[in-house]
């Protein structure tokens, strides 16, 4: 095991020992491959750099309590890949290559799966990329799929603790029937003047629905949830109603699906729709949710366009507290595994 202070790590690149990598030529892919060179040598008009051809994923490797390895529902991102390719025009990689190269790069990179009971992970980033050197307008031929590995911490500094999130009116994270759906970089960086300018305050930002500016898209880089309960004092699951958006602009997130699957069965609604800003009032609790960030509760929403700040207390609430320690001990081996969403490797 690499000699890395693990519980202090963030959300950052560390140099990894190997990447892997898999060129698609001639609509055929290549059978992945490790390497330590972390370079990229293109042609300076390959469609990933002249026209954006490019998507990614980002999924974790947990080690267990019991010492064994768990990848959390790499082919759920397979999928999502897949389906992110076909929006822009790229060649799919397909599930069981993208199972092998995920297995690749765990394997030689093993030194750098942190140890249980340490708050870290190592993420693998899957890149996906058009290399056709290109000038007209058009999508290429030729693609590289690469596996950037790296030990993380967790996104937002404090572990599972509550962020302050700021309305965003001036930006759009991504148009209606845009790319939204897909993860693909392009609108990330579209979302970068608000992000960066709710960050220099110490906040994060909530994006609305790019036609209206009525409804909640986004949490930055993130699904929300919101938790509402009609009555104060019941005790009743079934009175529990876990909401989160219903948006073509919307990136649909497995670990949001994770979570929905397990509220369901503590016998909360389900609810995916449309979610107005003003809705927020009604709910006792809220967070993002995302591979990166697990779940991050809200503690305020400040709108300050409207002069509205819309409160949920200082400390993460019950539901999501019991939510994010649920889905927490499926990854750790701590709880059955009832899904099939990890592949366990003893190692």
């Amino acid at each position: 095991m690499k000699n890395i202070d693990w519980s202090t790590l963030g959300f950052h690149y560390t140099e990894p020992d190997y990447i892997v990598r898999s060129a698609c030529h001639d609509g055929k892919w290549e059978e992945p491959y490790a390497t330590q060179d972390k370079y990229l040598h293109l042609h300076v008009s390959a469609t990933c750099l002249q026209y954006g051809q490019e998507a990614f994923e980002g999924l974790k490797a947990f080690r267990g309590v019991d010492g064994k390895i768990r990848i959390f529902r790499w082919r759920d991102n397979a999928k999502r890949m897949a389906k992110s390719a076909e929006g822009l025009f790229m060649k799919a990689v397909p599930e069981e290559l993208f199972g092998r190269a995920i297995r690749l790069a765990l394997k030689k990179n093993i030194d750098f799966v942190p140890p249980y009971g340490t708050g870290a992970t190592l993420y693998f980033r899957p890149l996906l990329i058009g290399t056709t050197p290109r000038l007209g307008v058009g999508p290429g031929h030729d693609f590289e799929f690469i596996i950037i590995p790296s030990p993380i911490g967790p996104y937002y500094p404090g572990k599972f603790h509550c962020t302050t999130f700021i309305v965003n009116r001036y930006v759009d994270r991504a148009a209606p029937y845009g790319t939204g759906q897909f993860k693909v970089g392009g609108n990330y960086a579209s979302s970068f003047r608000a992000t960066e300018a709710a960050h220099a305050m110490g906040m994060d930002c909530i994006f609305l629905d790019a036609r209206y500016h009525t409804y909640i898209d986004e949490c930055s880089a993130a699904n929300f949830i919101g938790i509402k309960k009609p009555s104060a004092i019941s005790h009743q699951n079934s009175e529990i109603e876990y909401l989160t958006p219903r948006s073509s602009a919307i990136l649909p997130s497995i670990t949001n699906d994770s979570l929905m699957t397990l509220a369901r069965e503590r016998g909360y609604k389900v609810t995916r729709r449309r979610i107005r800003l003003e809705e927020l009032a009604q709910m006792s609790e809220a967070a993002a949710c995302g591979t990166a960030c697990v779940i991050s509760p809200i503690d305020q929403v400040i709108d300050s366009e409207r002069n509205k700040i819309y409160s949920f207390g200082a400390e993460p609430g019950p539901v999501l507290t019991e939510l994010y320690r649920a889905l927490q001990d499926i990854q750790y081996g701590r709880a059955e595994d009832k899904h099939g969403w990890c592949e366990v490797f003893s190692i």
